[in-house]
């Protein structure tokens, strides 16, 4: 682009050359009537002439000066439509990058829950979140863009005799796979599960910890949530 820009730049300069040679050779010729009347002055002939020229070269040299600065003014303009291109073909023409990866804590370590209904869990230490769609104050992941998406989580259950946790991954309202942990006599158990899934626009994503059930977690982020895009649809 900045090649072409150049190469008509120097196309339009030698245009304005051209067009000042051609002012300067039509302020030579005179008529009949001229040559008449260079009898009746030949002493100022030549000073005649060449405030004629004067003339004729000051409104050229205006002329000039305002092609030139139209030349500028196109070449800004031409700048910014070539941005806003690239900028068009990021969004329509290129391939749509969405990925998303966070852990349940941000610091500190202990027991989420348990709550009297089902709750999204909020993965507050984002790792990633290319497209924005990932809401860390909520939890909740939603499609920007129709496509085919991947989704994991991990589950780490609380540090008890006895085990009691259960949480699910939700697409809107509609329960799609679970890792739950509610029995046995270890307290160091963790799971995961993952689908693959279409999305719409609009549609929401998010692990559903169940009514009366914890997780635990620590600065060991066993407990994530993650996301991305395999192709639009």
């Amino acid at each position: 682009m900045s090649a072409e820009r150049s190469r008509k730049a120097t196309s339009m300069k030698k245009v304005v050359v051209l067009i000042l040679a051609f002012g300067l050779c039509q302020s030579h010729p005179r008529t009949d009537e001229d040559n008449d009347k260079v009898s009746q002055c030949e002493g100022s002939a030549s000073c005649c002439n060449i405030c004629s020229v004067t003339q004729k070269m000051g409104e050229l040299g205006e002329k000039v000066v305002n092609l030139a600065e139209k030349i500028t003014f196109l070449e800004t303009r031409l700048q910014h439509t070539e941005k806003e291109v690239l900028e068009l073909r990021s969004l329509t023409g290129g391939t749509p990058q969405v990925a998303f990866s966070a852990a349940l804590r941000n610091s500190g370590s202990g027991n989420t829950g348990p709550f009297n209904t089902a709750t999204p869990l909020q993965y507050a230490k984002v790792f990633s979140n290319t497209g924005n769609s990932y809401n860390p104050s909520t939890g909740i992941f939603t499609a920007m863009i129709s496509g085919m998406y991947f989704f994991r989580f991990s589950m780490f259950n609380n540090l008890a005799p006895t085990p009691n946790s259960v949480v699910s991954l939700m697409k809107n309202n509609e329960r799609l796979t679970s890792v739950w942990d509610t029995s046995g006599t270890d307290s160091n158990d963790m799971g995961s599960n993952a689908v693959v899934i279409p999305l719409k626009v609009g549609d929401n994503m998010y692990v559903q910890l169940e009514p009366n059930r914890v997780v635990y977690d620590d600065g060991m982020n066993y407990n994530t949530f993650s996301g991305f895009l395999l192709f639009p649809i």
